[in-house]
């Protein structure tokens, strides 16, 4: 049975194209489409989508209003479709913040053209939530604390257990989840977080308890476009006691600072002096990175500057970016977690390291950290 698919867009053809695209998949059906947040209100209400595709900018009712709506009435997996400008990343932020799970950016002439990659892209990313659910409220980015449940009628969570799409292994590796940890006493000079799918509100909730004199630097790699990470850096800075900012060529790193690394480039560490300083780099077409930035290109960068005396964390995200720098980093020494199953919006990052044998742990999202202050100060 296809997962049954609402389209909410104020644009015709935008509504047509996305359904052309979505309908292509076996295991999808556009069952209606919405041209603003209040007619998807009410097509929900008929329908009983599995997910819903949301635009940010329309009349009667906004995308993030509709959320918030849809949230509190009748969750749903939304995956929102946002402009590539500042105000579009802060738009899709609060939707992230509202409970949508996942966004595209919207690009008329990827949508237009016909182009394979946007095309497989949208329907993988729509595949995966409607797979994924909407079972538990995931904490708000911005309160740092944990969402009302659902009452004890609501759906069950669902997850995505086989990894072939996303790990590119068949086996779904499954690990004991921890909620707390004793210190190893090892010694650490850094801590590094990859994410993608559902990034931000994981994110979000990690970072917001840690205290303002954490004693190391954090390395932050969040696949996100270039237009948007700025906004996010500082809406992270805003809600959290640790300073965090969009990383910069020539940055030291410095204890209690985060540094989020810039979409579309490559954050590096060098060494110089006694100084650790950021490199923040291009990607060369010879290179056939798929991520900019990439998890894998950062974290390969501290096991050649700090060895073994980092902590890596893999959040949850769609793929396996993550899994070869962790690789790197644990070959060096290096301590490195994962996000546990329950707690992912999408369980193929975590379980990339975890089925490779990697993840020593695997946490939930709300504890993961007070495990970081318990394993680093």
């Amino acid at each position: 049975m296809a997962f049954k698919v609402l389209v909410v867009d104020d644009s015709t053809f935008y509504r047509r194209r996305v359904r052309e695209i979505l309908d292509a998949d076996r295991e999808l059906e556009v069952v209606g489409e919405a041209r603003d947040g209040q007619d998807a209100l009410e097509k929900i209400a008929s329908l009983s989508p599995d997910v819903v595709t949301m635009d940010v900018e329309m009349p009667v009712m906004d995308g993030i209003s509709a959320v918030k709506a849809i949230m509190d009435k009748r969750p749903l997996p939304i995956l929102m479709f946002s402009s590539l400008t500042h105000h579009g990343a802060q738009a899709t932020l609060d939707a992230l913040e509202a409970g949508a799970l996942d966004f595209l950016p919207k690009k008329f002439e990827d949508i237009a053209q016909d182009r394979k990659e946007a095309a497989s892209l949208l329907r993988t990313k729509v595949r995966l939530l409607a797979r994924r659910g909407v079972g538990i409220r995931r904490p708000a980015m911005s309160q740092g604390r944990v969402s009302p449940t659902l009452p004890s009628n609501a759906p069950k969570p669902k997850f995505f257990r086989s990894s072939s799409a996303l790990t590119g292994r068949s086996d779904a590796v499954m690990q004991p989840t921890v909620s707390s940890v004793t210190r190893s006493g090892k010694r650490y000079q850094c801590l590094a977080i990859g994410a993608s799918t559902g990034g931000p509100v994981a994110l979000q909730k990690v970072l917001s308890t840690l205290p303002p004199d954490f004693p190391h630097p954090i390395l932050l790699v969040q696949h996100m476009p270039g237009t948007f990470t700025k906004a996010f850096a500082q809406r992270l800075d805003n809600h959290c006691a640790i300073s965090v900012k969009e990383a910069e060529s020539g940055d030291i790193l410095k204890p209690g600072h985060a540094y989020l690394a810039p979409g579309g480039m490559q954050m590096l560490v060098e060494t110089q002096g006694r100084e650790h300083r950021l490199q923040i780099t291009e990607t060369r077409a010879a290179d056939k990175i798929s991520y900019k930035p990439s998890v894998d290109i950062t974290f390969g960068s501290l096991a050649k500057v700090f060895g073994g005396d980092v902590l890596g964390i893999i959040l949850t995200g769609m793929g396996a970016d993550g899994r070869e720098g962790s690789r790197l980093l644990k070959d060096r020494g290096a301590t490195i977690w994962a996000q546990d199953q329950e707690s992912c919006v999408v369980y193929g990052m975590p379980q990339a390291v975890t089925a490779a044998n990697i993840s020593e742990k695997s946490i939930g999202i709300d504890s993961m950290g007070q495990c970081i202050q318990s394993e680093m100060e």
